[in-house]
């Protein structure tokens, strides 16, 4: 019996893994990146990573709502604020632990994103974007002016970690690894949702939201859901990372935060769920990595270098690097002609 169990789950992992070449490579580059530790970085290369990971989680909620429904977002860096805030200040002046923090700090994300999203629907397009973009600024104003409460521009500083029984040099392998298996659980959660019945529903108001209203769907539960969703991962990115960092600070809030998500999704492809994590990963190891520790280069010039490379990829490849290799490996699994398989080939069978 157990015999039978396990043949039927690799039956199942063979033909929705091993036979899609783009699942499959998804699958090598995780174990690449379980593997890596084995090879001893430096200890600010898994600094690089845990926090690269964690913004993968930011990227892929952006691109659920802004990719999948079309619903422009340029404030997003809200929820990821709420997220800090929430969990750094219940344990500043309730001292709970960080399992509690943390489920109340992404509870509170979604209950935002509710809030903030029932209004924002009423516009469209580059009102929507606009009006979402003044959100961090406003919760950014608020923390300043309570500063008796919230620590204003100072922060909240030594938030609990997640592994206090580990060792100095073996917390940062610890946490490296936590961030990423929570990046291949919400990638997956993620993916699941934008391939399901509701990702359908959500494509479709994306492509023709009027069409979608006439059929029957209700579009005001689906963008709300889309924007509950997106919230919920936001929040869990900065309250995750707050406490990766011992730190919930004003940072969190930064506006630069809900442009760099863009370039982020774009660079690696809109509306794909994968896209963002490649992005992420192309981008921040390019930044934080080969040109702080490798070239060493001023700060100025990172943004000269960052900017031209994400442009130069997205003229080549519109659709996003991610995108463009998928659509590659899946040419894998078409049947190809005789002829298309060379001319030497061609001839041998010929002469056969």
């Amino acid at each position: 019996m157990i015999i039978a169990y396990l043949r039927r789950i690799y039956s199942s992992f063979a033909a929705h893994v091993f036979d899609i070449p783009p699942r499959l490579l998804a699958l090598l580059l995780f174990l690449l990146l379980l593997c890596f530790p084995m090879t001893r970085p430096p200890l600010s290369i898994f600094v690089i990573l845990t926090y690269t990971s964690i913004m993968a989680i930011f990227a892929a909620s952006w691109d659920l709502l802004v990719g999948r429904t079309g619903q422009m977002s340029l404030g997003h860096a809200l929820f990821y604020g709420i997220g800090t805030y929430v969990t750094g200040l219940l344990f500043y002046h309730l001292g709970w632990p960080l399992w509690v923090t943390v489920p109340l700090s992404v509870l509170t994300g979604v209950l935002a994103a509710l809030l903030i999203g029932f209004p924002c629907l009423r516009v469209k397009g580059p009102y929507l974007a606009l009006v979402t973009l003044a959100f961090p600024p406003i919760l950014t104003g608020l923390i300043l002016y309570f500063r008796n409460i919230t620590r204003g521009d100072m922060g909240i500083w030594g938030l609990p970690i997640f592994f206090p029984f580990v060792s100095y040099f073996q917390v940062y392998p610890a946490n490296y690894y936590f961030s990423l298996l929570l990046l291949f659980v919400s990638g997956i959660i993620l993916y699941k949702i934008a391939t399901s019945k509701t990702g359908i529903v959500l494509t479709s108001i994306l492509d023709d939201e009027l069409a979608s209203k006439a059929s029957g769907i209700n579009v005001t539960k689906y963008k709300l859901m889309a924007f509950a969703i997106s919230g919920l991962f936001a929040s869990l990115a900065g309250s995750v990372n707050a406490h990766l960092l011992h730190v919930a600070n004003l940072t969190s809030l930064d506006i630069g935060l809900s442009f760099i998500v863009v370039a982020w999704t774009i660079f690696g492809g809109i509306g794909t769920i994968y896209g963002p994590i490649v992005g992420v990963y192309i981008l921040q190891v390019l930044d934080q990595y080969i040109l702080t520790q490798i070239v060493s280069l001023p700060t100025p010039w990172h943004y000269v270098i960052y900017s031209v490379v994400v442009i130069i990829f997205i003229i080549k490849w519109p659709r996003g690097l991610a995108r463009f290799v998928t659509d590659k490996l899946k040419d894998l699994e078409k049947a190809r002609d005789i002829e298309e398989r060379g001319k030497w080939i061609w001839k041998t069978y010929k002469k056969k």
